[in-house]
């Protein structure tokens, strides 16, 4: 296979004791893989050799074969147990994942797909990071990378976008970490993605209160400074009907219905969410196969699938490989 490296999308293959690479072959061989990708693969070539040889005993069909990709090759010195994970595979996903930023930061490749990675085998070999976000935000110099995630619905092709405005912290330190400032730029990144889609995007913005605080009696931080500065934002962008804070446990409403029956003047283009599980709870019970994972305000688009490792199925041969089919055709579309 020959490339046109402007045309290239690295893809980092996670910790290879996970189903990262199982999924990426069934991606790479799926009859839907748009024509004109052309994956770079970064990782131990003879791992993916050796899990392609597996998956085919097992009566897996449709994978690419290795001998038909471009590697930069990585070598993974030591044998690999699928399912059983330890620092040394931790330090082979960390090292993979930087070594593939750097191509693309090279232009030797146009966008980044990240294949799921462990936290905790990270930190057990030695590199202390809450993900793969923050990584990419220390190697490309990023100050603050947006984590959104996005999906087209399969029944309509209405898209799904939701953006966190807090990412791999505690709950209890959510509402120290939430700051007029962030929730001011966290728009500003919204909208910038959302203006990719429609000239005139309609955003809403969750509330972190039940019921957005109840005019202050569940709390005071709408009331306090985050009304003041959603209007702020409002007036500096005057074209943009933004709603909110709009109650979490209804924010999500009128989206379940734009995915599964049509959109309307209710559906909003882009939602942003406090923090992590307010987000993604919602995404993944509407989405989980189909969402991508997507960093944005770095130098280049990166995305990745919405799920683990799954470890407990990693030799199974059984792993959904829908959400990485889908980040590699989001980071071609967005990358364009």
């Amino acid at each position: 296979m020959t490339t046109n490296k402007n045309q290239r999308i690295a893809i980092s293959l996670g910790d290879p004791a996970g189903i990262g690479i199982e999924v990426t072959l069934k991606a790479l061989g799926s009859l839907d893989l748009h024509q004109n990708m052309q994956p770079l693969l970064v990782g131990c070539k003879q791992t993916v050799e050796n899990i392609y040889t597996n998956l085919k005993s097992k009566g897996v069909k449709d994978l690419a074969n290795p001998n038909d990709l471009i590697f930069e090759d990585i070598p993974y010195l030591g044998k690999i147990k699928l399912g059983m994970p330890n620092k040394k595979t931790g330090h082979a996903s960390f090292i993979w994942l930087t070594h593939a930023t750097q191509l693309v930061l090279k232009g030797n490749a146009k966008a980044l797909v990240t294949a799921p990675i462990s936290k905790y085998f990270w930190n057990q070999a030695g590199y202390n990071y809450p993900g793969q976000t923050e990584r990419l935000g220390e190697l490309t110099k990023t100050k603050s990378p947006s984590m959104l995630f996005t999906a087209k619905s399969p029944h309509n092709g209405w898209r799904l976008n939701t953006l966190l405005a807090t990412t791999h912290i505690p709950l209890n330190k959510v509402a120290t970490k939430l700051t007029p400032e962030l929730i001011f730029s966290k728009l500003n990144v919204l909208l910038d993605f959302c203006l990719r889609f429609n000239p005139k995007p309609t955003l809403f913005i969750a509330g972190l209160n039940p019921h957005a605080g109840e005019q202050g009696k569940i709390g005071s931080e709408e009331i306090n400074w985050m009304i003041p500065i959603i209007e702020e934002w409002r007036q500096k962008n005057p074209n943009i009907l933004l709603k909110g804070p709009i109650p979490p446990d209804t924010c999500w409403i009128s989206s379940t219905k734009a995915w599964n029956n049509f959109a309307d003047n209710n559906s909003p283009d882009g939602i942003l969410a406090l923090y992590h599980d307010q987000g993604l709870i919602p995404v993944k019970m509407l989405a989980f196969d189909l969402a991508v994972n997507t960093t944005l305000g770095m130098p280049f688009i990166r995305t990745s699938p919405d799920h683990g490792t799954a470890f407990d199925i990693a030799d199974k041969g059984i792993a959904n490989a829908e959400s990485m089919l889908a980040a590699l055709h989001a980071a071609l579309e967005l990358s364009n």
